[in-house]
């Protein structure tokens, strides 16, 4: 039996080259379908990383708003349209690299620092990278997380999330050339038109 190019089942090598075959592909083209393979290859990464909660985030005007959302669980707390100040954010802490982009236990690291934001529910392994578009702003980052720590190295799949973050800069890039809008609201598939139900993360 044939494998679908979207089976869950993907390992590492070829979820390597089916990133690859998209950041060529992408290098030239707006079209749609790109973009949905990209949000399929999202779902992919978070499923082999074997991680609860995979998203992508724009920081615009003091928020952290949630564009994308793939989770394992229907009842995830982070929704796409969610939102909540930037500035209490992990997001924008890894995005300024005052915070490393894998962590193997926010949870824990949030406890021995009183100075970093008060987590609204626990997380594990934490990793983050930014989105950077093509005049080089930040976008907001990409990142995922579980429920559990994870004390073993992820410098890999921490590739795999810096070359999927290259894929979402270039259909936000795409999205604003086919039809300009506000910074504030990229023409991307991934982003909606609310904002609701504030996280801290």
């Amino acid at each position: 039996m044939a494998v679908s190019p979207y089976d869950n089942r993907l390992g590492a090598d070829e979820l390597d080259v089916r990133i690859t075959d998209l950041l060529v592909a992408s290098a030239d083209s707006s079209d749609t379908l790109i973009d949905g393979s990209v949000q399929e290859t999202l779902k992919l990464l978070r499923e082999r990383l074997q991680m609860d909660v995979l998203f992508v985030s724009e920081f615009v005007d003091g928020k952290r708003v949630f564009r994308f959302v793939d989770a394992a669980a229907p009842d995830s707390p982070i929704k796409t349209g969610g939102s909540g100040p930037l500035d209490k954010s992990y997001c924008q802490l890894v995005s300024t690299g005052k915070l490393p982009e894998a962590i193997p236990d926010l949870s824990a690291l949030a406890a021995a620092r009183p100075d970093l934001p008060a987590l609204a529910f626990r997380i594990g392994e934490h990793l983050s990278t930014p989105v950077v578009l093509r005049d080089g702003r930040v976008y907001g980052t990409l990142c995922c997380f579980s429920k559990s720590p994870n004390l073993h190295g992820r410098q890999r799949d921490l590739t795999q999330l810096k070359q999927c973050a290259q894929l979402v800069a270039r259909m936000i890039d795409a999205g604003s050339s086919r039809r300009p809008m506000p910074d504030s609201v990229p023409d991307w598939s991934l982003s909606p038109v609310e904002s609701k139900d504030v996280w801290k993360l």
